[in-house]
């Protein structure tokens, strides 16, 4: 089996740090028990530098011998069906976790990322608040009667999910205790904490580099 490749931008602020999505796709591969190295393009000039590889200039992207991927989402349902741990094998597990998975980036995070990034810029939306808020509340109605969203297992659909909630301005909007126990009880998971230390490891390391270059 291949080592994949996660490629990530080689330095960000502190800001992000703990956050870029390449952190999903290390996470992943902790999980699945998969080699895996982390690669990287330059920060500056990060809008254009990496186009033939992924067309909006984002990361992360991944490699798995000459298979190239790019969206983490897409990205991270590769990894997942390498492993039972991730990915169920039977029809109706797998058919659980992948519309979670979607509903993660469909119906959770595509509201609560312009509402996150707005809030930063200071340009709060009512209508979009209530957005977001009608979201939570219905996921909490859900995670208040499951451990689990797919399968009565941990998949890639909790991973992802809970990396969407676990956005501090997110995490504390309103009180959802379901919810708050659940980002607490998945972030609390040795792979996580690992990959999280590794992301937070990677960009000290970055900070290191940067300063030795001036």
């Amino acid at each position: 089996m291949s080592m994949l490749t996660i490629w990530t931008l080689d330095w960000v602020p502190e800001g992000p740090r703990g956050f870029v999505r390449d952190l999903r796709l290390r996470w992943a591969c902790e999980e699945a028990g998969l080699d895996y190295e982390v690669r990287t393009v330059a920060f500056d000039d990060r809008q254009t530098n990496h186009l033939a590889r992924q067309p909006f200039g984002q990361v992360p992207y991944l490699d798995d011998g000459p298979m190239r991927m790019f969206e983490s989402g897409a990205a991270l349902l590769h990894i997942a069906r390498k492993s039972d741990r991730l990915m169920p094998q039977e029809a109706i597990g797998e058919a659980e976790t992948l519309q979670w998975v979607i509903a993660a980036l469909n119906s959770v995070e595509l509201a609560t990322l312009p509402w996150w990034f707005l809030g930063m810029a200071g340009t709060d939306d009512d209508r979009l608040t209530g957005w977001v808020a009608s979201r939570l509340d219905h996921l909490e109605a859900v995670l208040r009667e499951r451990q689990w969203l797919a399968a009565n297992q941990f998949t890639a659909a909790d991973l992802l999910m809970a990396d969407i909630l676990r956005i501090p301005k997110v995490r504390a909007f309103g009180a959802r205790p379901a919810t708050e126990a659940y980002v607490s009880r998945i972030t609390d998971r040795p792979t996580f904490r690992k990959a999280h230390a590794d992301q937070l490891a990677f960009y000290a390391a970055a900070d290191e580099c940067r300063s030795a270059s001036r």
